[in-house]
């Protein structure tokens, strides 16, 4: 960066000169000598040559482990203070919020927006419902509002959960193309909130949603015998945050890693406990 200073013309006095030079050697201290960290809300880059390379932590319950070893955290943005996700971003961490897109449960501080036209069947949470996702007339500035908290906290991208009530029983007539339109919908929200959207689940629409999404959040791929419905993430150079709650991450791990995915065991209830499996070469 070019710094001048004076105007053409105009001659500085010893005094003015030495309170310039300081204030060069103030800006270069303060710009130029330290890892730029990421302002809140700013969309979270995810470099190509780094997907094999994550090291990441998903934590929903429990007192939150800040100390964990991980590059990425993927938290619950209304449990998580300000102060926590300051803590981490402090460290350089990128910081993943959950947001429940295609479901709402009675104990979520904004329930009471969602109207009873919108309301299906119960859904995957505790004491949820799925939403009508055909609805974005609704549904907008409800995901809009909660994609907002989690930049107002410093979370610089977001995971979208329930992205699949359609291959449910929602308790409302969604088709494939209901959700995929919503999915879409749902990450250009987020982008416009500069937010880095993520798919959590949703893995039969993987291969259409991959060009919308920058990474993607898998639960028991191995188990499921479905990691290969992923790649399309993995081989456009975008993050696969993998989770397996049983087996032995000594097995597993070599399939996963193997494919390019950053992957871990966990207890299902999403504590601080993990045990990752060793980076992809």
């Amino acid at each position: 960066m070019r710094i001048r200073l004076r105007s053409p013309g105009v001659r500085l006095g010893p005094r003015r000169l030495l309170r310039s030079l300081v204030a060069v050697m103030l800006i270069t201290a303060a710009y130029g000598c330290r890892a730029d960290l990421l302002p809140p809300g700013a969309p979270t880059p995810w470099p190509a040559g780094s997907a094999r390379h994550w090291r990441w932590q998903w934590q929903l319950t429990g007192p939150l482990d800040t100390t964990v070893d991980a590059d990425v955290f993927l938290l619950d943005p209304v449990r998580t203070t300000a102060t926590e996700t300051a803590a981490l971003r402090a460290r350089d961490r990128r910081l993943v919020c959950q947001v429940a897109v295609g479901s709402y449960a009675r104990t979520d501080p904004d329930a009471d927006r969602y109207p009873a036209a919108v309301r299906g069947g119960a859904g995957p949470r505790p004491d949820s419902r799925w939403v009508d996702v055909r609805r974005w007339d609704v549904l907008e500035p409800i995901l809009a509002d909660r994609f907002r908290l989690c930049r107002g906290k410093g979370f610089g991208a977001v995971a979208l959960a329930d992205s699949d009530g359609y291959a449910h029983r929602p308790g409302l007539p969604l088709g494939f193309d209901d959700q995929l339109l919503f999915n879409r919908r749902v990450a250009a929200l987020a982008r416009t909130l500069s937010l880095s959207p993520g798919l959590l689940g949703d893995v039969p629409q993987v291969a259409a949603l991959a060009p919308d999404f920058d990474f993607a959040v898998d639960e028991e791929c191995v188990r499921l015998r479905r990691c290969a419905k992923l790649l399309p993430f993995a081989e456009a150079g975008k993050p696969v945050f993998h989770v397996e709650y049983t087996g032995d991450p000594a097995e597993f791990c070599v399939a996963t890693v193997g494919y390019g995915f950053a992957s871990m065991r966990k207890h299902r209830q999403l504590d601080a406990w993990r045990t990752p499996c060793p980076a992809a070469p």
